[in-house]
Protein backbone atom coordinates (compact mmCIF):
# COMPACT_ATOMS: atom_id res chain seq x y z
CA UNK A 1 0.00 0.00 0.00
CA UNK A 2 2.73 2.30 0.88
CA UNK A 3 4.43 1.94 -2.60
CA UNK A 4 1.01 2.19 -4.30
CA UNK A 5 0.18 5.51 -2.57
CA UNK A 6 3.57 6.80 -4.12
CA UNK A 7 2.77 5.86 -7.45
CA UNK A 8 -0.56 6.92 -7.09
CA UNK A 9 0.68 10.47 -5.69
CA UNK A 10 3.81 10.66 -8.44
CA UNK A 11 1.60 11.30 -11.39
CA UNK A 12 4.69 9.55 -13.43
CA UNK A 13 3.36 5.84 -14.22
CA UNK A 14 0.85 5.10 -17.09
CA UNK A 15 -2.35 4.35 -14.88
CA UNK A 16 -5.52 2.75 -16.26
CA UNK A 17 -8.20 1.66 -13.95
CA UNK A 18 -10.74 -1.08 -14.91
CA UNK A 19 -14.43 0.08 -13.27
CA UNK A 20 -17.17 -2.67 -13.31
CA UNK A 21 -20.72 -2.61 -12.01
CA UNK A 22 -19.65 -3.10 -8.46
CA UNK A 23 -18.48 0.49 -8.29
CA UNK A 24 -22.00 2.03 -8.61
CA UNK A 25 -23.60 -0.35 -5.43
CA UNK A 26 -21.12 1.56 -3.35
CA UNK A 27 -22.92 4.40 -3.23
CA UNK A 28 -26.07 5.01 -0.67
CA UNK A 29 -28.56 6.89 -1.88
CA UNK A 30 -32.58 7.85 0.00
CA UNK A 31 -35.50 7.80 -2.04
CA UNK A 32 -34.59 11.43 -3.22
CA UNK A 33 -31.16 10.58 -4.75
CA UNK A 34 -29.71 12.15 -1.96
CA UNK A 35 -26.57 10.56 -0.86
CA UNK A 36 -26.90 8.77 2.63
CA UNK A 37 -24.44 7.58 5.20
CA UNK A 38 -26.69 4.49 6.61
CA UNK A 39 -29.74 2.85 5.15
CA UNK A 40 -30.55 3.84 1.88
CA UNK A 41 -30.33 2.21 -1.37
CA UNK A 42 -27.61 1.61 -3.94
CA UNK A 43 -27.35 4.26 -6.59
CA UNK A 44 -27.03 1.21 -8.92
CA UNK A 45 -29.05 -2.28 -8.63
CA UNK A 46 -27.04 -5.24 -8.88
CA UNK A 47 -26.50 -7.75 -11.81
CA UNK A 48 -29.58 -10.03 -10.05
CA UNK A 49 -31.66 -6.85 -9.10
CA UNK A 50 -31.59 -5.63 -12.65
CA UNK A 51 -32.61 -8.68 -14.20
CA UNK A 52 -35.83 -8.73 -11.75
CA UNK A 53 -36.35 -5.31 -12.83
CA UNK A 54 -36.02 -5.11 -16.42
CA UNK A 55 -38.36 -8.24 -16.52
CA UNK A 56 -40.68 -7.25 -14.58
CA UNK A 57 -41.34 -4.08 -16.24
CA UNK A 58 -42.38 -6.21 -19.34
CA UNK A 59 -46.13 -6.93 -20.08
CA UNK A 60 -48.09 -9.43 -22.13
CA UNK A 61 -46.06 -12.33 -24.29
CA UNK A 62 -42.90 -10.25 -23.90
CA UNK A 63 -43.02 -10.91 -20.12
CA UNK A 64 -44.14 -14.53 -20.36
CA UNK A 65 -41.15 -15.82 -23.09
CA UNK A 66 -38.58 -13.47 -20.84
CA UNK A 67 -39.43 -15.35 -18.42
CA UNK A 68 -39.88 -18.90 -19.45
CA UNK A 69 -35.77 -18.13 -21.08
CA UNK A 70 -35.00 -17.23 -17.48
CA UNK A 71 -36.27 -20.81 -16.26
CA UNK A 72 -34.24 -22.73 -18.73
CA UNK A 73 -31.31 -21.02 -18.05
CA UNK A 74 -31.84 -21.33 -14.53
CA UNK A 75 -28.39 -20.68 -12.53
CA UNK A 76 -27.19 -19.11 -15.02
CA UNK A 77 -29.94 -16.62 -15.68
CA UNK A 78 -29.14 -13.05 -15.62
CA UNK A 79 -30.06 -10.03 -17.83
CA UNK A 80 -26.89 -10.74 -19.82
CA UNK A 81 -27.34 -14.68 -20.43
CA UNK A 82 -30.80 -14.10 -21.01
CA UNK A 83 -30.59 -10.77 -23.47
CA UNK A 84 -27.56 -13.56 -25.64
CA UNK A 85 -30.78 -15.63 -25.86
CA UNK A 86 -33.17 -13.25 -27.04
CA UNK A 87 -30.93 -12.41 -29.92
CA UNK A 88 -29.59 -16.12 -30.64
CA UNK A 89 -33.47 -16.96 -31.01
CA UNK A 90 -34.00 -13.45 -32.90
CA UNK A 91 -30.99 -14.88 -35.58
CA UNK A 92 -32.55 -18.47 -36.13
CA UNK A 93 -36.35 -18.36 -35.87
CA UNK A 94 -37.58 -16.92 -38.80
CA UNK A 95 -41.60 -17.64 -38.85
CA UNK A 96 -41.16 -20.26 -36.64
CA UNK A 97 -42.17 -19.48 -32.59
CA UNK A 98 -40.70 -20.22 -29.62
CA UNK A 99 -42.66 -19.24 -26.40
CA UNK A 100 -45.64 -17.33 -28.60
CA UNK A 101 -42.74 -15.27 -30.79
CA UNK A 102 -41.41 -15.38 -34.12
CA UNK A 103 -37.73 -13.66 -34.87
CA UNK A 104 -39.36 -10.38 -35.19
CA UNK A 105 -40.82 -10.36 -31.64
CA UNK A 106 -37.63 -11.49 -29.76
CA UNK A 107 -35.71 -8.19 -31.99
CA UNK A 108 -38.70 -5.92 -30.82
CA UNK A 109 -38.39 -7.97 -27.15
CA UNK A 110 -34.34 -7.19 -27.17
CA UNK A 111 -34.48 -3.20 -27.81
CA UNK A 112 -37.45 -3.69 -24.74
CA UNK A 113 -35.26 -5.33 -22.84
CA UNK A 114 -32.42 -3.04 -23.57
CA UNK A 115 -34.92 0.07 -23.12
CA UNK A 116 -36.07 -0.78 -19.77
CA UNK A 117 -32.22 -1.53 -18.98
CA UNK A 118 -31.84 2.59 -19.89
CA UNK A 119 -34.63 3.21 -17.37
CA UNK A 120 -32.50 1.11 -14.32
CA UNK A 121 -29.39 2.40 -14.89
CA UNK A 122 -29.90 6.35 -15.92
CA UNK A 123 -30.07 7.48 -12.57
CA UNK A 124 -27.94 10.85 -12.08
CA UNK A 125 -24.80 11.41 -10.18
CA UNK A 126 -25.72 12.57 -6.38
CA UNK A 127 -25.16 16.34 -5.86
CA UNK A 128 -22.96 15.29 -2.70
CA UNK A 129 -19.31 14.70 -2.62
CA UNK A 130 -18.89 11.12 -3.54
CA UNK A 131 -16.68 8.52 -5.22
CA UNK A 132 -17.15 9.99 -8.85
CA UNK A 133 -15.92 13.09 -8.03
CA UNK A 134 -13.24 12.13 -5.62
CA UNK A 135 -12.08 10.07 -8.44
CA UNK A 136 -12.00 12.96 -10.50
CA UNK A 137 -10.32 15.66 -8.24
CA UNK A 138 -7.49 12.56 -7.84
CA UNK A 139 -6.92 12.27 -11.60
CA UNK A 140 -7.36 16.07 -12.67
CA UNK A 141 -5.31 17.33 -9.28
CA UNK A 142 -1.57 15.94 -10.44
CA UNK A 143 0.61 17.04 -13.30
CA UNK A 144 1.01 13.81 -15.21
CA UNK A 145 3.23 12.27 -17.65
CA UNK A 146 0.32 9.87 -18.96
CA UNK A 147 -3.19 10.55 -18.97
CA UNK A 148 -5.02 8.37 -16.60
CA UNK A 149 -7.30 5.73 -18.43
CA UNK A 150 -10.74 4.50 -17.38
CA UNK A 151 -11.97 1.53 -19.16
CA UNK A 152 -16.05 1.03 -17.97
CA UNK A 153 -18.29 -1.91 -18.50
CA UNK A 154 -20.73 0.01 -17.15
CA UNK A 155 -23.66 2.15 -19.48
CA UNK A 156 -24.64 4.99 -17.24
CA UNK A 157 -23.00 8.73 -17.56
CA UNK A 158 -22.13 8.84 -13.90
CA UNK A 159 -18.22 9.11 -14.77
CA UNK A 160 -19.79 11.71 -17.47
CA UNK A 161 -21.33 13.90 -15.18
CA UNK A 162 -17.95 14.11 -12.51
CA UNK A 163 -15.85 14.90 -15.16
CA UNK A 164 -18.57 17.45 -16.44
CA UNK A 165 -19.53 19.10 -13.09
CA UNK A 166 -15.44 19.61 -12.51
CA UNK A 167 -14.54 21.04 -15.55
CA UNK A 168 -12.24 18.75 -16.18
CA UNK A 169 -11.43 17.47 -19.72
CA UNK A 170 -11.90 14.10 -20.66
CA UNK A 171 -11.97 12.23 -24.42
CA UNK A 172 -14.20 9.27 -24.93
CA UNK A 173 -13.31 8.63 -29.02
CA UNK A 174 -16.07 10.98 -30.14
CA UNK A 175 -15.04 14.32 -31.65
CA UNK A 176 -17.88 16.84 -33.34
CA UNK A 177 -20.22 19.60 -32.06
CA UNK A 178 -23.81 19.13 -33.44
CA UNK A 179 -23.53 14.91 -34.21
CA UNK A 180 -20.59 13.73 -31.99
CA UNK A 181 -19.37 10.93 -34.10
CA UNK A 182 -16.83 7.91 -32.88
CA UNK A 183 -13.72 8.19 -34.54
CA UNK A 184 -11.56 5.20 -33.84
CA UNK A 185 -8.37 7.07 -35.72
CA UNK A 186 -8.30 9.11 -32.47
CA UNK A 187 -8.74 6.04 -30.08
CA UNK A 188 -5.70 4.31 -31.20
CA UNK A 189 -3.21 7.12 -32.35
CA UNK A 190 -3.80 8.70 -28.69
CA UNK A 191 -1.64 11.84 -29.37
CA UNK A 192 -4.13 14.13 -27.01
CA UNK A 193 -2.42 15.84 -24.12
CA UNK A 194 -2.31 14.31 -20.63
CA UNK A 195 -4.41 16.72 -18.92
CA UNK A 196 -7.15 15.13 -20.94
CA UNK A 197 -8.09 11.70 -19.01
CA UNK A 198 -9.54 8.94 -20.99
CA UNK A 199 -12.92 7.31 -20.79
CA UNK A 200 -13.26 4.24 -22.61
CA UNK A 201 -17.29 2.49 -22.54
CA UNK A 202 -16.17 -0.97 -23.40
CA UNK A 203 -19.80 -2.00 -23.45
CA UNK A 204 -21.50 0.96 -25.05
CA UNK A 205 -23.48 3.50 -23.47
CA UNK A 206 -26.62 5.50 -22.56
CA UNK A 207 -27.11 7.87 -24.99
CA UNK A 208 -25.39 6.32 -28.02
CA UNK A 209 -27.36 5.86 -31.07
CA UNK A 210 -26.66 4.37 -34.59
CA UNK A 211 -27.44 7.12 -37.23
CA UNK A 212 -27.14 6.28 -40.84
CA UNK A 213 -23.51 4.72 -40.84
CA UNK A 214 -22.23 6.56 -37.80
CA UNK A 215 -22.06 5.56 -33.86
CA UNK A 216 -23.43 9.66 -32.14
CA UNK A 217 -23.25 10.49 -28.97
CA UNK A 218 -25.56 13.19 -27.12
CA UNK A 219 -28.76 11.34 -27.27
CA UNK A 220 -29.48 11.31 -23.99
CA UNK A 221 -30.20 8.62 -21.40
CA UNK A 222 -33.35 7.24 -23.60
CA UNK A 223 -31.21 6.49 -26.43
CA UNK A 224 -30.24 2.85 -25.47
CA UNK A 225 -29.97 1.46 -28.81
CA UNK A 226 -26.46 0.50 -28.63
CA UNK A 227 -26.18 -0.16 -24.83
CA UNK A 228 -25.18 -4.36 -25.31
CA UNK A 229 -25.10 -6.47 -22.07
CA UNK A 230 -25.78 -9.84 -24.03
CA UNK A 231 -21.46 -8.77 -24.50
CA UNK A 232 -20.57 -12.58 -24.24
CA UNK A 233 -21.71 -13.04 -28.05
CA UNK A 234 -18.23 -12.61 -29.74
CA UNK A 235 -19.57 -11.02 -33.04
CA UNK A 236 -20.51 -7.59 -30.87
CA UNK A 237 -17.17 -6.97 -29.84
CA UNK A 238 -16.01 -6.84 -33.73
CA UNK A 239 -18.23 -4.22 -34.36
CA UNK A 240 -17.02 -0.28 -34.01
CA UNK A 241 -16.74 1.23 -31.77
CA UNK A 242 -16.27 -1.97 -29.47
CA UNK A 243 -13.46 -3.45 -31.32
CA UNK A 244 -11.44 0.05 -31.60
CA UNK A 245 -12.53 0.06 -27.25
CA UNK A 246 -11.25 -3.43 -26.71
CA UNK A 247 -7.91 -2.92 -28.93
CA UNK A 248 -7.29 0.50 -26.76
CA UNK A 249 -7.43 -1.57 -23.25
CA UNK A 250 -4.95 -4.50 -25.08
CA UNK A 251 -2.58 -1.60 -26.26
CA UNK A 252 -2.42 0.09 -22.90
CA UNK A 253 -1.65 -3.00 -21.20
CA UNK A 254 1.21 -3.69 -23.60
CA UNK A 255 2.55 -0.28 -22.82
CA UNK A 256 5.77 -0.72 -20.79
CA UNK A 257 5.56 0.20 -17.46
CA UNK A 258 1.69 0.24 -16.76
CA UNK A 259 -0.78 -0.35 -14.35
CA UNK A 260 -4.37 -1.18 -14.53
CA UNK A 261 -6.20 -0.96 -11.25
CA UNK A 262 -9.93 -2.82 -11.12
CA UNK A 263 -12.50 -2.43 -8.88
CA UNK A 264 -16.73 -3.55 -9.23
CA UNK A 265 -15.13 -5.77 -11.96
CA UNK A 266 -16.24 -9.23 -11.11
CA UNK A 267 -13.61 -11.07 -13.74
CA UNK A 268 -16.96 -13.27 -15.69
CA UNK A 269 -16.46 -11.37 -18.81
CA UNK A 270 -14.55 -13.79 -21.07
CA UNK A 271 -13.86 -11.17 -23.42
CA UNK A 272 -12.15 -8.88 -21.21
CA UNK A 273 -10.48 -11.61 -19.34
CA UNK A 274 -8.68 -13.03 -22.73
CA UNK A 275 -7.40 -9.08 -23.54
CA UNK A 276 -5.81 -9.16 -19.95
CA UNK A 277 -4.79 -13.04 -20.08
CA UNK A 278 -3.23 -12.12 -23.51
CA UNK A 279 -1.60 -8.97 -22.83
CA UNK A 280 -0.29 -9.62 -19.28
CA UNK A 281 1.72 -12.63 -20.94
CA UNK A 282 2.85 -10.61 -23.56
CA UNK A 283 4.20 -7.66 -21.49
CA UNK A 284 5.76 -9.03 -18.10
CA UNK A 285 5.94 -5.19 -17.13
CA UNK A 286 2.58 -4.57 -17.03
CA UNK A 287 0.77 -4.93 -13.69
CA UNK A 288 -3.26 -5.47 -12.93
CA UNK A 289 -4.05 -4.89 -9.40
CA UNK A 290 -7.73 -6.26 -8.81
CA UNK A 291 -9.54 -4.67 -5.46
CA UNK A 292 -12.40 -7.25 -4.98
CA UNK A 293 -15.32 -6.82 -2.63
CA UNK A 294 -16.06 -10.28 -1.27
CA UNK A 295 -13.43 -13.14 0.91
CA UNK A 296 -11.49 -14.57 -1.42
CA UNK A 297 -13.24 -17.74 -1.90
CA UNK A 298 -16.12 -16.13 -3.71
CA UNK A 299 -13.43 -14.53 -6.31
CA UNK A 300 -12.22 -17.64 -8.06
CA UNK A 301 -12.50 -15.86 -11.45
CA UNK A 302 -10.11 -13.52 -10.63
CA UNK A 303 -7.92 -15.83 -8.29
CA UNK A 304 -7.95 -18.75 -11.22
CA UNK A 305 -6.18 -15.74 -13.58
CA UNK A 306 -4.20 -14.68 -10.93
CA UNK A 307 -2.44 -17.80 -10.19
CA UNK A 308 -1.78 -18.19 -14.31
CA UNK A 309 -0.31 -14.37 -14.76
CA UNK A 310 1.92 -13.59 -11.66
CA UNK A 311 1.38 -9.75 -13.07
CA UNK A 312 -1.89 -10.13 -11.92
CA UNK A 313 -2.94 -9.69 -7.90
CA UNK A 314 -6.37 -9.80 -6.48
CA UNK A 315 -6.52 -8.14 -3.02
CA UNK A 316 -9.69 -9.48 -1.45
CA UNK A 317 -11.59 -8.72 2.24
CA UNK A 318 -9.84 -11.16 4.06
CA UNK A 319 -6.56 -11.88 1.65
CA UNK A 320 -4.72 -11.41 -1.35
CA UNK A 321 -2.86 -13.75 -4.10
CA UNK A 322 -0.04 -11.64 -5.21
CA UNK A 323 3.02 -13.65 -7.24
CA UNK A 324 0.76 -16.41 -8.00
CA UNK A 325 0.62 -17.29 -4.16
CA UNK A 326 -2.43 -17.03 -1.99
CA UNK A 327 -2.36 -15.99 1.58
CA UNK A 328 -4.68 -14.47 4.08
CA UNK A 329 -3.85 -10.77 5.36
CA UNK A 330 -2.17 -10.57 8.78
CA UNK A 331 -1.31 -7.10 9.53
CA UNK A 332 1.93 -6.67 11.61
CA UNK A 333 3.10 -3.52 13.51
CA UNK A 334 2.64 -0.49 11.00
CA UNK A 335 5.52 1.87 10.19
CA UNK A 336 5.77 5.13 12.08
CA UNK A 337 2.61 7.50 11.94
CA UNK A 338 0.65 4.92 9.27
CA UNK A 339 -1.76 4.54 11.68
CA UNK A 340 -4.39 7.15 10.18
CA UNK A 341 -2.96 5.48 6.63
CA UNK A 342 -3.23 2.46 7.40
CA UNK A 343 -7.15 3.15 8.51
CA UNK A 344 -7.79 4.58 5.30
CA UNK A 345 -7.37 0.66 3.55
CA UNK A 346 -7.55 -1.50 6.69
CA UNK A 347 -10.38 -1.36 9.07
CA UNK A 348 -14.03 -2.68 9.86
CA UNK A 349 -16.24 -2.22 7.15
CA UNK A 350 -19.82 -1.88 9.76
CA UNK A 351 -19.36 -1.17 13.11
CA UNK A 352 -18.80 -4.65 15.16
CA UNK A 353 -17.35 -6.22 12.33
CA UNK A 354 -13.77 -7.53 12.44
CA UNK A 355 -11.31 -5.48 10.76
CA UNK A 356 -10.76 -6.62 7.02
CA UNK A 357 -9.06 -5.00 3.57
CA UNK A 358 -11.35 -2.04 2.67
CA UNK A 359 -10.37 -0.79 -1.07
CA UNK A 360 -12.91 -3.43 -2.81
CA UNK A 361 -15.28 -0.71 -1.91
CA UNK A 362 -15.03 1.45 -4.90
CA UNK A 363 -15.88 4.40 -2.13
CA UNK A 364 -13.12 2.99 -0.15
CA UNK A 365 -10.54 2.82 -3.36
CA UNK A 366 -11.59 6.41 -4.86
CA UNK A 367 -11.00 8.15 -1.15
CA UNK A 368 -7.53 6.10 -0.56
CA UNK A 369 -6.33 7.64 -3.97
CA UNK A 370 -7.68 11.43 -2.90
CA UNK A 371 -5.76 10.93 0.32
CA UNK A 372 -2.47 9.37 -1.78
CA UNK A 373 -0.46 12.27 -1.22
CA UNK A 374 -1.42 13.75 2.22
CA UNK A 375 1.21 13.19 4.53
CA UNK A 376 -0.50 13.71 8.05
CA UNK A 377 -3.70 12.97 8.87
CA UNK A 378 -3.51 13.23 12.43
CA UNK A 379 -6.03 15.63 13.25
CA UNK A 380 -8.83 15.38 15.90
CA UNK A 381 -12.03 14.82 14.44
CA UNK A 382 -14.53 16.87 16.56
CA UNK A 383 -18.20 16.50 16.90
CA UNK A 384 -18.92 19.25 14.67
CA UNK A 385 -16.69 17.70 12.17
CA UNK A 386 -18.43 14.54 12.66
CA UNK A 387 -22.03 15.66 11.77
CA UNK A 388 -20.35 17.32 8.55
CA UNK A 389 -18.96 14.57 8.09
CA UNK A 390 -21.96 12.35 7.83
CA UNK A 391 -23.77 14.57 5.48
CA UNK A 392 -21.01 14.00 3.67
CA UNK A 393 -22.41 10.53 3.27
CA UNK A 394 -19.15 8.78 3.82
CA UNK A 395 -16.98 7.81 7.72
CA UNK A 396 -13.91 8.85 6.39
CA UNK A 397 -14.91 12.41 5.28
CA UNK A 398 -14.20 13.41 8.80
CA UNK A 399 -10.88 13.16 8.19
CA UNK A 400 -10.69 14.90 5.17
CA UNK A 401 -12.94 17.62 7.03
CA UNK A 402 -10.84 17.52 10.52
CA UNK A 403 -7.95 18.27 7.71
CA UNK A 404 -9.14 20.90 6.40
CA UNK A 405 -10.38 22.94 9.23
CA UNK A 406 -7.18 22.26 11.46
CA UNK A 407 -4.87 22.84 8.20
CA UNK A 408 -2.71 19.83 8.98
CA UNK A 409 -2.50 18.08 5.57
CA UNK A 410 0.52 18.23 3.52
CA UNK A 411 1.48 17.19 0.48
Amino acid sequence: MSDLRQILSQGRKRIGLLVGAGAPMSLRVSDTGVLVSEGGRSLMPGVEVLTTQSIDALGGQQKAAAEAIRAELGAAANIETILTRIRLLQQALGPAQVHGLDSEGYKALGAEVCKKIGEVVGAPLPKERNAYTELVSWVSGTLRAHAVEIFTTNYDLLFEEAFERSRASYFDGFTGGHLPFFDPVSVASDDLPPRWSRLWKLHGSLGWALEGDSIVRGRGRAASQLVYPDHLKYELTQKQPYSALFERLRQFLLTPDSILLTSGFSFRDAHICAVLDEALAMNANASVMAFQYLPLASEEPACKLAYERPNLSVYASDGAVIGGVKGVWRPGAPPKNWESIRATFWGPRWQGEQSSFLLGDFAMLTRFCALSQATDMSAQVTTSDAAVAASAGDSFAAVAVALANAGEAKA
